[in-house]
């Protein structure tokens, strides 16, 4: 059952706050709003160039079935959507991939590919590190188990450090939402902040912050 709004304008400060961190829009919906698939986290397995490759990513973070059950015991989330100076152009995000890592593919769309990932890419951080804020102005707020969850696989070092299984940013370092099998396009969709598909001009990178 959703809330209404009035349970859920308790969390006017953290969409606030959001957007003083550069977020374009935040809204706090119930935990049961978030869609949880199987189907996605199966994307990272055959799609995803870092599979296997971060501590942050599958198949080193809980699966959706267990992400499921984390998430039953939280009450709400905040769904946060950034802007990324990146502009995606319809011919080259169509093969983004492709053109970003076939050392044949047409130097002029190479470039603009490097371009795309290094503006997009470069923006994780940023985001990262506002969620990390929000997290913990929820933190502070009493909501003591709030805990982000990321757009895009973790940066924050060039190597992550599989062969010892441990993370070196522990504080830090947050799993992306994908990972463990939210569906953002549908639940960001359902909450009337839907993002476009195929992306054009500038991405709109979505994030969550779960809320106990």
């Amino acid at each position: 059952m959703k809330p209404d709004e009035k349970e859920l304008s308790r969390f006017a400060f953290l969409e606030k706050t959001a957007k003083d961190l550069g977020a374009i829009d935040a809204k706090a919906i119930s935990a049961s709003q978030v869609f949880v698939e199987n189907r996605v986290p199966l994307k990272c397995r055959t799609g995803c160039i870092g599979y296997g490759k971060k501590l942050t990513c599958p198949p080193f973070v809980p699966t959706a079935n267990e992400f499921r059950k984390i998430l039953s015991e939280y009450r709400y989330v905040l769904l946060v959507k950034f802007s990324s100076p990146a502009i995606a152009e319809p011919d080259i995000i169509c093969s983004i991939y492709r053109y970003w890592l076939d050392p044949d593919a047409p130097p002029e769309k190479k470039e603009k590919a490097d371009t795309f990932w290094k503006e997009y890419l470069g923006e994780n951080k940023r985001i990262l590190l506002a969620m990390l804020e929000l997290e913990k102005t929820a933190f502070n707020a009493g909501y003591t188990l709030a805990l982000a969850l990321t757009n895009g696989s973790c940066r924050l070092c060039e190597n992550c450090n599989i062969k010892n299984g441990v993370c070196v940013h522990p504080t830090m370092a947050r799993i992306p939402e994908h990972a463990v099998g939210v569906n953002i396009k549908k639940t960001a969709e359902e909450a009337g902040m839907a993002i476009e598909f195929p992306v054009s001009g500038n991405p709109t990178p979505m994030a969550l912050l779960l809320i106990d």
